[in-house]
C-alpha cells in the first residue's frame, strides 16, 4: 500500500507538482514562524531553545577571543545560561575548529536575522541539490523526509548544509573530481558523516578527489590555526573527550539520536555492549559500501550506500543529519526499482518514516508533558530511529547479496 502510494504520485507530472509545491510551501511557513518567533522572543523563549543558539553564542565569542571557553561544557554551560536569561536546554560544543570559522559572521547580525541567513541558504542548497539527484523521484524524496527537514529548520541545525555538501560529493564524483573533493573536504565541520565518503574515494582510486578533499582540510586547518592559536584543537580535544563521558553517561537526547549506540543503550545494554554493537553497525556498513562498488548495479547506487552508511558510522548522529540518507534514497531509488520487490521497496520507505519521524514526535510528546530536559523519562525513551536505520541497512545488504554481480560487469565510470 505504502509503495503503491508512493510511487504513484512520481509516476503522474502533476501530483509530483503539486506535492512538491505543497511540502516546500510547508518547509518555507516553518521558516517564516520561526523567523518571527525568534525576533519576537529571542533565541529563547520559555524553557525551549534552538540549536543554532549555540551557533551564534560561539560566533560572538570568536569576536571576544574566547572561543577555546566554548569547548569546557561548564563554562559553554554557563555561557547559554546568560544569554537566556535563566535556566534553558543547554548544548555542548564539540564542533571542530574549521565549523567556527564558518559560524564567525554570524555574531555580526541579531540572531533571528543569522537564524534566517544560515537555514535559508543550508536549506535551498540542500533542495536544489536533492533536485538534481532525484529527478522525478523529489516528490517522494521529500515526503519520506519531510519530518528531518522539518527539525532542522525548527532547530537552526546544519543537516541540510551537510546533506547538500555529500550530495555535491555525489554529482561531481565522476565528471568533476575536484570539485566532489572540495565538498568532501568541506565535511571537515562534521568529519564523522564523512567516513563513508572518503572511503569510497579510497576504494575507487579517485585521486584527485582525495587531494582536494585534503588540500580543503589542511588549508582550513592553517586558517583556524592562525585565526584561533594552536590552542584551539587542544581544547576541542577535551570536549570530545568530554562528550564521550556525556554519551556514555546517557546525557544527551538519546531518543533522538538515530546510531546504533543509542538505540542498544535505551534498549538496556551497558555502555561497552552498545559501543561494540555500534562498531559493528558500522564495519557492516563500510562493507556494503565496498560490496556495492565491487558489484553493485551501477556507480550511482554504490553512492547511495555511501550516503545511507555516513550516518551510520559514529555513535553521535541525530534526526537532524538524516538529509543525507535522503540524498542516499534519491541515488538509490533508480535501480532498487529494478532490485526490490515493491514490498521490500514500501520495508524501506516505512524504516525511513519512522526513523525521521521518531524524535520528532517523542519531542512534541515529552513537551506536551512537560517533561524537562533532563528528565528520566526523557534518557529512558527508546532511540527507535536507530533500530530503523538497521534494519535498512540489512535489507540493502541483503539487495547487495542477492542481486550481486560479477566485478567485472559493474562499472564505476557511469555518471552519478
Amino acid at each position: 500500500m505504502l509503495t503503491a502510494t508512493l510511487e504513484q504520485i512520481q509516476a503522474s507530472p502533476r501530483k509530483r507538482a503539486i506535492y512538491v509545491c505543497v511540502i516546500l510551501a510547508l518547509l518555507v511557513a516553518i521558516l517564516a514562524f520561526k523567523t518571527w518567533r525568534f525576533f519576537e522572543g529571542g533565541l529563547w523563549y520559555g524553557n525551549q531553545t534552538a540549536d543554532f543558539a549555540a551557533f551564534h553564542i560561539v560566533a560572538q565569542r570568536i569576536w571576544l577571543g574566547d572561543l577555546d571557553l566554548t569547548y569546557q561544557f561548564a563554562a559553554f554551560t554557563k555561557m547559554q545560561m546568560a544569554a537566556a536569561g535563566g535556566t534553558t536546554g543547554v548544548m555542548p560544543w564539540t564542533y571542530p575548529p574549521p565549523f567556527d570559522l564558518l559560524v564567525g559572521p554570524l555574531a555580526l547580525l541579531p540572531g533571528w536575522a543569522a537564524y534566517f541567513l544560515f537555514t535559508t541558504i543550508t536549506l535551498a542548497a540542500y533542495l536544489a541539490t536533492l533536485r538534481v539527484i532525484a529527478g522525478n523521484n523529489f516528490a517522494l524524496v521529500l515526503i519520506v523526509f519531510f519530518p528531518a527537514i522539518a527539525i532542522t529548520i525548527g532547530i537552526g541545525q546544519n543537516g541540510v548544509l551537510t546533506g547538500a555538501l555529500i550530495g555535491l560529493v555525489c554529482i561531481n564524483v565522476e565528471r568533476r573530481p575536484v570539485l566532489s573533493g572540495v565538498a568532501l573536504g568541506l565535511m571537515v565541520i562534521k568529519p564523522h558523516l564523512a567516513v563513508a565518503a572518503g572511503i569510497y574515494m579510497l576504494l575507487t582510486r579517485r585521486w584527485p578527489a582525495v587531494l582536494a578533499a585534503a588540500s580543503v582540510v589542511i588549508a582550513s586547518s592553517l586558517a583556524c590555526t592562525l585565526a584561533f592559536g594552536p590552542q584551539i584543537w587542544t581544547a576541542w580535544l577535551g570536549s570530545i573527550r568530554e562528550a564521550a563521558s556525556y554519551l556514555e553517561e546517557g546525557r544527551y537526547q538519546l531518543f533522538r539520536m538515530i546510531s546504533a549506540y543509542a538505540a542498544l543503550y535505551t534498549a538496556g545494554l551497558p555502555p561497552a555492549g552498545a559501543f561494540w554493537g555500534q562498531m559493528a553497525t558500522a564495519a557492516l556498513a563500510l562493507v556494503a559500501v565496498a560490496l556495492a562498488i565491487a558489484r553493485g548495479p551501477s556507480a550511482r547506487f554504490a553512492l547511495g550506500i555511501v550516503a545511507v552508511a555516513s550516518v551510520m558510522i559514529s555513535p553521535y548522529a541525530y534526526d537532524y543529519d538524516l538529509p543525507i540518507v535522503g540524498i542516499g534514497l534519491a541515488l538509490l531509488l533508480p535501480d532498487l526499482a529494478g532490485l526490490a520487490s515493491p514490498r521490500e521497496r514500501g520495508a524501506i520507505y516505512a524504516l525511513l518514516l519512522l526513523a525521521n519521524a521518531y524524535g520528532l514526535l517523542q519531542s512534541a510528546r515529552l513537551s506536551a508533558e512537560n517533561v524537562g530536559a533532563g528528565g528520566l523519562e526523557r534518557t529512558m525513551t527508546p532511540a527507535i530511529g536507530g533500530f530503523a536505520l538497521m534494519a535498512v541497512l540489512a535489507m540493502l545488504l541483503w539487495v547487495l547479496l542477492r542481486e550481486a554481480r560479477p566485478a567485472a560487469a559493474s562499472l564505476h565510470s557511469e555518471p552519478a
